[in-house]
Protein backbone atom coordinates (compact mmCIF):
# COMPACT_ATOMS: atom_id res chain seq x y z
CA UNK A 1 0.00 0.00 0.00
CA UNK A 2 1.49 3.52 -1.03
CA UNK A 3 2.30 6.21 1.49
CA UNK A 4 -0.14 9.15 2.31
CA UNK A 5 1.36 12.06 0.61
CA UNK A 6 0.98 14.75 3.63
CA UNK A 7 1.37 17.50 1.42
CA UNK A 8 -1.56 17.80 -0.42
CA UNK A 9 -3.57 18.71 2.75
CA UNK A 10 -3.02 22.30 2.26
CA UNK A 11 -5.31 25.41 2.09
CA UNK A 12 -4.88 27.30 -0.72
CA UNK A 13 -2.99 30.84 -0.06
CA UNK A 14 -5.66 32.66 -1.72
CA UNK A 15 -8.51 31.05 0.26
CA UNK A 16 -6.68 31.67 3.67
CA UNK A 17 -5.88 35.49 3.27
CA UNK A 18 -9.26 35.74 2.15
CA UNK A 19 -11.03 34.53 4.99
CA UNK A 20 -8.75 35.75 8.02
CA UNK A 21 -9.45 39.42 6.76
CA UNK A 22 -13.09 38.98 6.70
CA UNK A 23 -13.49 37.81 10.63
CA UNK A 24 -11.24 40.70 10.99
CA UNK A 25 -13.41 43.57 9.41
CA UNK A 26 -16.63 41.27 11.46
CA UNK A 27 -15.13 42.07 14.84
CA UNK A 28 -13.77 45.35 14.06
CA UNK A 29 -17.67 46.50 13.31
CA UNK A 30 -18.78 44.51 16.29
CA UNK A 31 -16.71 46.71 18.45
CA UNK A 32 -17.59 49.73 17.17
CA UNK A 33 -21.30 49.16 17.81
CA UNK A 34 -20.87 48.79 20.87
CA UNK A 35 -18.74 51.71 21.60
CA UNK A 36 -21.18 54.11 20.05
CA UNK A 37 -24.08 52.36 22.23
CA UNK A 38 -22.08 53.28 25.51
CA UNK A 39 -21.33 56.50 23.98
CA UNK A 40 -24.85 57.29 23.43
CA UNK A 41 -25.63 56.09 26.64
CA UNK A 42 -23.31 58.12 28.86
CA UNK A 43 -24.59 60.93 26.68
CA UNK A 44 -27.91 60.44 27.54
CA UNK A 45 -27.26 60.16 31.23
CA UNK A 46 -24.98 63.34 31.35
CA UNK A 47 -27.46 65.01 29.50
CA UNK A 48 -30.78 64.74 31.89
CA UNK A 49 -30.49 67.27 34.59
CA UNK A 50 -30.89 67.26 38.05
CA UNK A 51 -34.58 68.47 39.42
CA UNK A 52 -34.86 70.81 42.07
CA UNK A 53 -38.21 72.38 43.71
CA UNK A 54 -37.83 76.12 43.98
CA UNK A 55 -39.48 78.92 46.08
CA UNK A 56 -39.68 82.49 45.56
CA UNK A 57 -37.86 84.68 48.44
CA UNK A 58 -40.30 87.09 49.98
CA UNK A 59 -40.05 90.48 50.85
CA UNK A 60 -39.15 90.89 54.75
CA UNK A 61 -41.80 92.62 56.69
CA UNK A 62 -40.61 94.66 59.65
CA UNK A 63 -44.22 94.84 61.00
CA UNK A 64 -44.72 91.38 60.98
CA UNK A 65 -46.51 90.30 63.98
CA UNK A 66 -44.22 88.02 66.53
CA UNK A 67 -44.62 84.33 67.32
CA UNK A 68 -45.57 84.55 71.41
CA UNK A 69 -45.98 80.49 71.76
CA UNK A 70 -45.37 77.24 69.47
CA UNK A 71 -47.78 74.20 69.73
CA UNK A 72 -48.46 71.18 68.24
CA UNK A 73 -51.64 68.72 67.73
CA UNK A 74 -54.11 67.62 64.85
CA UNK A 75 -56.46 68.22 62.60
CA UNK A 76 -60.22 67.38 64.16
CA UNK A 77 -63.37 67.16 62.46
CA UNK A 78 -66.23 68.97 64.18
CA UNK A 79 -68.48 66.81 62.99
CA UNK A 80 -67.74 63.57 62.73
CA UNK A 81 -70.20 60.76 63.03
CA UNK A 82 -70.58 56.75 63.24
CA UNK A 83 -73.52 56.20 61.03
CA UNK A 84 -75.10 53.27 62.90
CA UNK A 85 -78.85 51.60 62.42
CA UNK A 86 -81.88 52.52 65.31
CA UNK A 87 -82.66 49.12 64.97
CA UNK A 88 -80.85 45.04 65.00
CA UNK A 89 -81.15 43.61 61.23
CA UNK A 90 -79.10 41.96 59.03
CA UNK A 91 -77.31 44.18 55.72
CA UNK A 92 -78.64 43.31 52.66
CA UNK A 93 -76.86 46.28 50.14
CA UNK A 94 -74.00 48.70 51.17
CA UNK A 95 -73.97 51.53 48.68
CA UNK A 96 -71.08 53.38 48.90
CA UNK A 97 -67.67 53.22 49.34
CA UNK A 98 -64.59 54.99 51.29
CA UNK A 99 -63.96 58.46 50.26
CA UNK A 100 -66.99 58.85 48.52
CA UNK A 101 -68.83 62.37 48.85
CA UNK A 102 -72.52 61.51 50.21
CA UNK A 103 -75.27 64.13 50.66
CA UNK A 104 -77.79 64.65 53.05
CA UNK A 105 -80.45 62.14 53.39
CA UNK A 106 -78.36 60.29 50.84
CA UNK A 107 -79.34 56.32 51.09
CA UNK A 108 -76.49 54.54 52.25
CA UNK A 109 -77.38 50.98 53.07
CA UNK A 110 -80.40 48.42 53.71
CA UNK A 111 -81.53 46.23 56.38
CA UNK A 112 -83.67 43.20 55.50
CA UNK A 113 -87.14 44.66 56.04
CA UNK A 114 -89.06 41.28 55.25
CA UNK A 115 -90.32 41.06 59.35
CA UNK A 116 -91.41 45.02 59.20
CA UNK A 117 -93.49 44.78 56.31
CA UNK A 118 -94.99 42.03 57.69
CA UNK A 119 -95.81 44.02 60.96
CA UNK A 120 -97.35 46.75 58.51
CA UNK A 121 -99.25 44.31 56.19
CA UNK A 122 -100.97 42.93 59.74
CA UNK A 123 -101.61 46.74 61.15
CA UNK A 124 -103.04 47.53 57.88
CA UNK A 125 -105.33 44.11 57.92
CA UNK A 126 -106.41 45.21 61.70
CA UNK A 127 -107.65 48.38 60.57
CA UNK A 128 -109.60 47.50 57.56
CA UNK A 129 -111.07 44.94 60.24
CA UNK A 130 -112.10 47.50 62.57
CA UNK A 131 -113.53 49.49 59.55
CA UNK A 132 -115.55 47.37 58.33
CA UNK A 133 -117.35 46.07 62.01
CA UNK A 134 -118.01 49.72 61.89
CA UNK A 135 -119.90 49.79 59.04
CA UNK A 136 -121.65 46.58 60.53
CA UNK A 137 -122.61 48.25 63.86
CA UNK A 138 -123.78 50.92 61.75
CA UNK A 139 -126.27 49.12 59.86
CA UNK A 140 -127.36 47.07 63.08
CA UNK A 141 -127.62 50.13 64.89
CA UNK A 142 -130.21 52.09 62.20
CA UNK A 143 -132.48 48.81 62.65
CA UNK A 144 -132.18 49.10 66.28
CA UNK A 145 -133.03 52.78 66.11
CA UNK A 146 -136.07 51.97 64.27
CA UNK A 147 -137.48 49.16 66.76
CA UNK A 148 -136.78 51.21 69.64
CA UNK A 149 -139.30 54.40 67.94
CA UNK A 150 -141.75 51.44 67.59
CA UNK A 151 -141.36 50.15 70.90
CA UNK A 152 -141.89 53.33 72.17
CA UNK A 153 -145.03 54.04 70.08
CA UNK A 154 -146.38 50.29 71.49
CA UNK A 155 -145.75 51.53 74.38
CA UNK A 156 -147.30 55.16 74.79
CA UNK A 157 -149.93 52.90 73.11
CA UNK A 158 -149.87 50.69 76.27
CA UNK A 159 -149.15 47.57 73.85
CA UNK A 160 -145.80 47.00 75.02
CA UNK A 161 -144.72 46.02 78.20
CA UNK A 162 -141.65 48.88 80.16
CA UNK A 163 -139.46 45.77 79.48
CA UNK A 164 -139.37 45.83 75.69
CA UNK A 165 -138.79 49.59 75.71
CA UNK A 166 -136.09 48.90 78.13
CA UNK A 167 -134.66 46.03 75.77
CA UNK A 168 -135.08 48.11 72.53
CA UNK A 169 -133.30 51.64 74.26
CA UNK A 170 -130.63 49.33 75.46
CA UNK A 171 -129.78 47.98 72.10
CA UNK A 172 -129.48 51.10 70.96
CA UNK A 173 -126.93 52.57 73.59
CA UNK A 174 -125.03 48.98 73.14
CA UNK A 175 -124.61 49.62 69.32
CA UNK A 176 -123.51 53.06 70.22
CA UNK A 177 -120.61 51.82 72.31
CA UNK A 178 -119.70 49.50 69.78
CA UNK A 179 -119.16 51.96 67.47
CA UNK A 180 -117.36 53.97 69.56
CA UNK A 181 -115.28 51.32 70.62
CA UNK A 182 -114.65 50.12 67.01
CA UNK A 183 -113.24 53.79 65.58
CA UNK A 184 -110.94 53.94 68.61
CA UNK A 185 -109.82 50.13 67.78
CA UNK A 186 -109.09 51.89 63.90
CA UNK A 187 -107.31 55.24 65.47
CA UNK A 188 -105.25 52.16 67.19
CA UNK A 189 -104.63 50.31 64.38
CA UNK A 190 -104.13 53.51 62.78
CA UNK A 191 -100.83 54.11 65.33
CA UNK A 192 -99.90 50.81 64.78
CA UNK A 193 -99.51 50.99 61.20
CA UNK A 194 -97.35 54.18 61.93
CA UNK A 195 -95.17 52.70 64.09
CA UNK A 196 -95.01 49.58 61.60
CA UNK A 197 -94.10 52.21 58.76
CA UNK A 198 -91.28 53.66 61.17
CA UNK A 199 -89.88 50.02 61.19
CA UNK A 200 -89.43 49.49 58.13
CA UNK A 201 -88.27 52.91 57.38
CA UNK A 202 -85.43 52.34 59.84
CA UNK A 203 -84.11 49.43 57.64
CA UNK A 204 -82.89 52.10 55.27
CA UNK A 205 -79.96 53.89 56.55
CA UNK A 206 -78.94 57.38 54.65
CA UNK A 207 -76.32 60.04 55.40
CA UNK A 208 -77.24 62.59 58.45
CA UNK A 209 -75.05 65.25 56.57
CA UNK A 210 -73.04 66.05 53.57
CA UNK A 211 -69.55 64.96 53.85
CA UNK A 212 -67.42 61.95 52.64
CA UNK A 213 -67.08 58.68 54.04
CA UNK A 214 -63.92 57.84 55.45
CA UNK A 215 -64.50 54.40 56.82
CA UNK A 216 -66.88 51.39 55.69
CA UNK A 217 -67.71 49.54 58.64
CA UNK A 218 -70.26 46.44 57.73
CA UNK A 219 -70.80 44.51 54.19
CA UNK A 220 -73.57 42.92 53.08
CA UNK A 221 -74.85 39.82 55.37
CA UNK A 222 -73.33 40.96 58.55
CA UNK A 223 -75.33 41.77 61.44
CA UNK A 224 -75.73 45.57 63.10
CA UNK A 225 -76.87 46.40 65.73
CA UNK A 226 -76.84 49.59 67.66
CA UNK A 227 -75.82 47.83 70.72
CA UNK A 228 -72.78 45.53 70.75
CA UNK A 229 -74.20 41.82 70.61
CA UNK A 230 -73.26 38.87 69.62
CA UNK A 231 -70.13 38.39 71.42
CA UNK A 232 -68.31 41.15 69.06
CA UNK A 233 -69.78 39.42 65.94
CA UNK A 234 -72.36 42.00 65.41
CA UNK A 235 -71.16 45.37 63.61
CA UNK A 236 -72.66 48.53 66.09
CA UNK A 237 -71.88 50.55 62.78
CA UNK A 238 -72.25 51.19 59.37
CA UNK A 239 -69.99 53.72 58.62
CA UNK A 240 -68.09 57.00 59.18
CA UNK A 241 -69.02 60.17 57.64
CA UNK A 242 -66.83 63.44 58.37
CA UNK A 243 -67.97 67.37 57.46
CA UNK A 244 -64.42 68.47 55.92
CA UNK A 245 -66.04 71.98 55.85
CA UNK A 246 -65.95 71.50 59.64
CA UNK A 247 -62.16 70.87 59.78
CA UNK A 248 -60.51 72.56 62.50
CA UNK A 249 -56.92 72.17 64.51
CA UNK A 250 -56.72 71.11 68.01
CA UNK A 251 -53.85 71.29 70.40
CA UNK A 252 -53.22 71.23 73.79
CA UNK A 253 -51.26 74.54 75.16
CA UNK A 254 -48.95 74.23 78.15
CA UNK A 255 -50.92 75.96 81.19
CA UNK A 256 -48.02 78.17 82.27
CA UNK A 257 -48.58 79.64 78.98
CA UNK A 258 -52.03 79.75 78.62
CA UNK A 259 -52.02 83.50 79.12
CA UNK A 260 -50.86 84.62 75.78
CA UNK A 261 -53.35 82.31 73.79
CA UNK A 262 -56.76 84.90 73.84
CA UNK A 263 -59.49 83.79 71.46
CA UNK A 264 -59.53 85.08 67.83
CA UNK A 265 -55.95 85.50 68.32
CA UNK A 266 -53.87 84.86 65.15
CA UNK A 267 -51.77 81.67 64.48
CA UNK A 268 -49.82 80.22 61.55
CA UNK A 269 -50.17 76.72 60.99
CA UNK A 270 -48.10 74.15 58.98
CA UNK A 271 -48.91 70.53 58.60
CA UNK A 272 -46.10 67.96 59.04
CA UNK A 273 -47.27 66.98 55.40
CA UNK A 274 -46.09 69.82 53.84
CA UNK A 275 -43.71 71.88 56.06
CA UNK A 276 -43.23 74.73 53.73
CA UNK A 277 -47.18 75.70 53.56
CA UNK A 278 -48.20 78.30 55.95
CA UNK A 279 -51.66 78.39 56.58
CA UNK A 280 -53.16 81.16 57.89
CA UNK A 281 -55.54 80.58 60.84
CA UNK A 282 -56.99 82.12 63.99
CA UNK A 283 -58.12 80.52 67.87
CA UNK A 284 -61.91 79.68 67.72
CA UNK A 285 -62.07 79.28 71.45
CA UNK A 286 -60.00 78.02 74.75
CA UNK A 287 -61.88 75.11 76.20
CA UNK A 288 -62.33 76.27 79.95
CA UNK A 289 -61.11 73.13 81.78
CA UNK A 290 -57.21 72.10 82.34
CA UNK A 291 -55.85 68.32 82.00
CA UNK A 292 -54.67 67.73 85.60
CA UNK A 293 -52.75 64.98 84.40
CA UNK A 294 -50.87 66.40 81.73
CA UNK A 295 -51.23 70.44 82.53
CA UNK A 296 -52.94 71.11 79.69
CA UNK A 297 -55.43 73.59 78.37
CA UNK A 298 -57.31 72.26 75.41
CA UNK A 299 -57.51 75.47 72.42
CA UNK A 300 -59.17 74.98 69.42
CA UNK A 301 -58.15 77.00 66.00
CA UNK A 302 -60.28 77.27 63.00
CA UNK A 303 -58.17 78.16 59.33
CA UNK A 304 -59.53 81.12 57.87
CA UNK A 305 -59.66 79.42 54.34
CA UNK A 306 -59.96 75.26 54.11
CA UNK A 307 -58.57 73.48 51.23
CA UNK A 308 -58.89 69.89 50.17
CA UNK A 309 -55.49 68.68 50.88
CA UNK A 310 -56.08 69.41 54.94
CA UNK A 311 -57.75 66.01 55.94
CA UNK A 312 -58.48 64.86 59.27
CA UNK A 313 -56.11 63.47 62.24
CA UNK A 314 -53.14 65.29 59.91
CA UNK A 315 -50.08 66.35 62.33
CA UNK A 316 -50.02 70.03 62.30
CA UNK A 317 -47.52 72.49 64.43
CA UNK A 318 -49.39 76.28 65.51
CA UNK A 319 -47.63 79.41 66.12
CA UNK A 320 -49.37 81.97 67.98
CA UNK A 321 -48.87 85.61 66.72
CA UNK A 322 -49.09 88.69 68.51
CA UNK A 323 -51.45 91.29 68.32
CA UNK A 324 -48.97 93.74 67.94
CA UNK A 325 -46.25 94.24 64.78
CA UNK A 326 -42.77 93.32 66.45
CA UNK A 327 -40.24 95.97 66.78
CA UNK A 328 -36.45 95.67 67.20
CA UNK A 329 -35.39 96.79 70.73
CA UNK A 330 -31.88 98.17 70.21
CA UNK A 331 -30.11 101.07 71.45
CA UNK A 332 -28.79 102.00 68.07
CA UNK A 333 -30.87 100.95 64.96
CA UNK A 334 -28.47 102.04 62.80
CA UNK A 335 -26.70 99.00 63.50
CA UNK A 336 -28.44 96.06 63.39
CA UNK A 337 -28.77 95.19 59.32
CA UNK A 338 -32.50 94.80 58.86
CA UNK A 339 -34.07 91.51 57.15
CA UNK A 340 -33.99 91.56 53.10
CA UNK A 341 -36.19 88.54 52.50
CA UNK A 342 -37.86 86.30 54.18
CA UNK A 343 -37.08 82.13 53.05
CA UNK A 344 -38.49 79.03 53.98
CA UNK A 345 -36.15 77.17 56.47
CA UNK A 346 -35.70 74.24 53.70
CA UNK A 347 -33.93 76.73 51.53
CA UNK A 348 -31.09 76.64 54.02
CA UNK A 349 -28.11 74.46 53.86
CA UNK A 350 -24.84 74.52 56.06
CA UNK A 351 -21.53 73.13 55.34
CA UNK A 352 -18.35 73.81 58.34
CA UNK A 353 -19.86 76.16 60.14
CA UNK A 354 -21.42 78.66 57.67
CA UNK A 355 -24.93 78.95 55.86
CA UNK A 356 -25.31 79.17 52.21
CA UNK A 357 -28.16 78.82 49.87
CA UNK A 358 -28.58 77.77 46.25
CA UNK A 359 -30.04 80.02 43.79
CA UNK A 360 -31.39 79.05 40.35
CA UNK A 361 -30.59 81.53 37.55
CA UNK A 362 -31.07 80.98 33.82
CA UNK A 363 -31.16 76.98 34.85
CA UNK A 364 -27.67 76.98 36.37
CA UNK A 365 -27.54 77.04 40.22
CA UNK A 366 -25.66 80.34 42.00
CA UNK A 367 -24.17 78.97 45.58
CA UNK A 368 -24.77 82.35 48.29
CA UNK A 369 -23.25 82.90 51.64
CA UNK A 370 -26.56 84.66 53.44
CA UNK A 371 -26.51 86.00 56.96
CA UNK A 372 -29.70 84.32 58.94
CA UNK A 373 -31.59 86.53 61.54
CA UNK A 374 -34.84 84.98 63.38
CA UNK A 375 -37.01 82.13 62.54
CA UNK A 376 -41.00 82.60 61.81
CA UNK A 377 -43.39 80.05 61.29
CA UNK A 378 -41.05 77.74 59.57
CA UNK A 379 -39.37 80.57 57.59
CA UNK A 380 -35.71 82.40 57.96
CA UNK A 381 -35.23 85.80 57.87
CA UNK A 382 -32.15 86.76 55.99
CA UNK A 383 -30.02 89.84 56.70
CA UNK A 384 -27.40 89.29 53.59
CA UNK A 385 -27.54 87.06 50.65
CA UNK A 386 -30.78 86.85 49.01
CA UNK A 387 -32.90 89.30 47.33
CA UNK A 388 -36.81 89.33 47.38
CA UNK A 389 -37.96 87.50 44.10
CA UNK A 390 -34.46 85.44 43.87
CA UNK A 391 -35.68 81.65 43.02
CA UNK A 392 -34.32 79.28 45.87
CA UNK A 393 -34.00 75.46 45.82
CA UNK A 394 -35.84 73.93 48.61
CA UNK A 395 -35.71 70.53 47.39
CA UNK A 396 -33.36 68.05 45.23
CA UNK A 397 -30.48 65.94 45.21
CA UNK A 398 -28.40 66.16 48.22
CA UNK A 399 -25.24 66.75 45.96
CA UNK A 400 -25.08 70.03 44.36
CA UNK A 401 -22.24 72.04 42.83
CA UNK A 402 -21.75 75.59 41.85
CA UNK A 403 -22.60 76.61 38.28
CA UNK A 404 -24.65 73.24 37.86
CA UNK A 405 -27.44 73.40 35.21
CA UNK A 406 -30.37 72.05 36.79
CA UNK A 407 -34.51 71.97 35.73
CA UNK A 408 -36.10 73.52 38.08
CA UNK A 409 -39.93 73.40 39.04
CA UNK A 410 -42.13 75.89 41.40
CA UNK A 411 -42.80 74.27 44.54
CA UNK A 412 -46.95 73.88 44.76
Amino acid sequence: MPAADLSALKIDDAHRSGGSGGNFWRILSASLGVLVLIAAGVFALRSRLPVVQVAAARPANSQEAETLLNASGYVTPRRRATVAAKITGRVTSVLFDEGMSVKEGQLLATLDDSDAKRALDAAIADRNASQAAITDYEVQLRYAQIALRRTQELHAAQVQSQDALDIASTNVESLQAKIALAKEQVDASATRIEEARQNVENCVIRAPFSGIIVSKDAQVGEMVSPLSAGGGFTRTGIATIVDMNSNEIEVDVNEAYIARVQPGQKVTATLDAYPDWQIPSHVRTIIPTADRQKATVKVRISFDRLDPKILPDMGVKVAFLSAEPSRKKTRNPDQTPAAKALIPKSAVRGEGGSTYVFAVRDGRLERRAVSLGREIAGNVEVMAGVNPGDELVVSGPDKLSENEKVEARTQE
